[in-house]
């Protein structure tokens, strides 16, 4: 399966570059595993962060920012057969949760509920 990470990113962070960079680290930390089980990970800001650089996003939030940050999340949510919601307050990942039940994806919150398929 396609299976899209999400989580905290720029929440709780006051849109400081490090707390933003370790919330990536923690996102990208179940990527490895997934893979290992057979399944390819996905993370929004995989997307997103090159696109909010060339388009030359100036702070997150901003304009530039809001035009591609979620967009390319969802867009590639509708790509994908499931969501890890890993743990933390985020509107973001509480919407890529929503967005993946409205359209049948499965949703899982731990990657021991996921079946390896290697």
């Amino acid at each position: 399966m396609m299976i899209l990470i999400a989580g905290p990113y720029r929440s709780g962070t006051n849109n400081d570059p490090k707390l933003m960079k370790k919330n990536l680290e923690h996102l990208e930390s179940a990527a490895l595993p997934l893979f290992r089980m057979g399944h390819m990970p996905i993370i929004g800001e995989w997307l997103a962060l090159p696109l909010l650089k060339l388009a030359g996003a100036k702070e997150p939030g901003d304009d530039v920012w809001q035009e591609i940050q979620y967009p390319a999340a969802h867009r590639m949510l509708l790509k994908c057969d499931a969501v890890l919601r890993l743990e933390g307050e985020s509107k973001g990942a509480d919407n890529d949760v929503k967005v993946a039940r409205a359209n049948g994806l499965k949703v899982y919150y731990s990657l021991d509920e996921i079946s390896p398929t290697l």
